[in-house]
């Protein structure tokens, strides 16, 4: 071992650290940029801000960052030390994000004209920042922290978690800012709970291998020493003309699956193959127990 070599563990932490960073920074844009100058009243604390900017006069940004930092005691409470410091780090990144936007790019307006265009970002990039968040049991804070206490005590999917806890300031913002508002919000609530969902599927989506072969040895052999991963195998027979046959079971990465398939059809034309998805694999080289 080199004397200086950074621990492997150390690695891991920075690698998950700059996620973290990179993650709350696309919320950050999404949020300034799109959803407070329109006024668009969905995603949990920054929603409830807007609604609150316009009745009391403090800044969207200013109330987002003192009601994130009030609920990080209830994320310390509830989830434990690993998950509150890298949600103390998210929300200290979200606070100085927004802060600099707002002092350096101070907006009066929407940046355009159409508001369904605008709606669009504004679902989308507080939907993937929360999504690789919630994807390594990190939060942003604010009520993504209640939705993960929902998530952890009780068999609630997270984004039907979020839609609850954030449909208050949505029906706020009818009463606030008008109609046509109001329903701007919730369409981005709806868009932005079902976004995470489908975020983290394509995150996590794993293909599922199920092989019926009569020569399994180059299958294996490929697919543990080039593709290394493992599998599963068992002896079958044949319905139909009762010939004993191999079964190999494996689960890989999307791009790991194509070059198998492709080995299989060269290698073995008559295997039959079926390949599933699965968006949540748990054990060794998947996520962990």
């Amino acid at each position: 071992m080199k004397l200086f070599e950074t621990p492997p563990d150390w690695k891991k932490t920075l690698r998950e650290y700059a996620l973290i960073t990179a993650a709350v920074l696309v919320m950050v844009v999404g949020i300034y940029f799109f959803k407070f100058p329109n006024h668009f009243a969905f995603g949990g604390v920054s929603g409830l801000s807007t609604v609150i900017s316009q009745m009391t006069g403090m800044t969207a940004s200013t109330f987002t960052n003192i009601a994130n930092y009030a609920l990080l005691v209830v994320g310390f409470a509830f989830l434990g030390k690993s998950v509150g410091v890298r949600t103390v780090y998210a929300t200290i990144v979200m606070s100085i994000g927004l802060e600099l936007l707002e002092k350096l790019v101070p907006l009066s307006a929407p940046l355009t004209s159409e508001p369904l265009l605008e709606l669009i970002f504004a679902i989308a990039c507080p939907a993937i920042g929360s999504a690789i968040l919630f994807n390594i049991s990190a939060s942003s804070g604010g009520t993504d922290i209640i939705a993960m206490i929902l998530q952890k005590y009780t068999s609630i999917h997270i984004g039907t978690a979020l839609l609850l806890v954030d449909l208050a300031s949505v029906v706020l913002s009818f009463f606030v800012f008008g109609p046509a508002t109001g329903l701007y919000s919730l369409l981005g609530l709806i868009g932005k709970s079902l976004g995470i969902d489908g975020v983290i599927e394509s995150m996590n989506r794993s293909k599922c291998f199920t092989i019926v072969c009569d020569h399994p040895d180059p299958i294996c052999d490929y697919i543990i020493n080039t593709l290394h991963r493992s599998a599963t195998v068992y002896e079958a027979k044949g319905a139909f003309t009762h010939q004993p046959k191999t079964v190999i079971m494996s689960t890989m990465k999307p791009h790991q699956a194509i070059h198998l398939r492709n080995f299989i059809r060269q290698t073995e034309k008559g295997a039959f193959i079926q390949i599933t998805n699965s968006s949540e694999i748990i054990g060794k080289g998947f996520l962990a127990n």
